[in-house]
């Protein structure tokens, strides 16, 4: 039973795809694979597929691979939103 618990607890860290890394010069979101990223208009646009090494979302779209800028992607109320519209996202092909 002390082993369930233990588990349990444990996943619940693990089940938090969307972390806020703050530093004294700024606040950052980080991105994790398979979080659902939501544009600015409240469509969902897909799972991360990929996070680049600056941070920034691969998402796949409309069957092409997407990069949605870092610098455009927040986290509010657990969940991953880009300041972008959905049709803005599918122009970033």
């Amino acid at each position: 039973m002390k082993k369930l618990i233990v588990i349990v607890m444990l996943s619940g860290f693990v089940m938090l795809p969307v972390v806020r890394a703050e530093t004294a010069a700024e606040t950052t979101t980080v991105v994790a694979k398979g979080v659902m990223l939501f544009s600015a208009d409240g469509s969902r646009l897909g799972a991360v597929y990929r996070v680049t090494n600056d941070g920034s979302a691969q998402i796949i779209i409309d069957a092409k691979m997407v990069t949605v800028p870092v610098a455009t992607i927040s986290a509010k109320e657990g969940k991953l939103i880009t300041t972008l519209k959905k049709a803005q996202v599918i122009s970033l092909r």
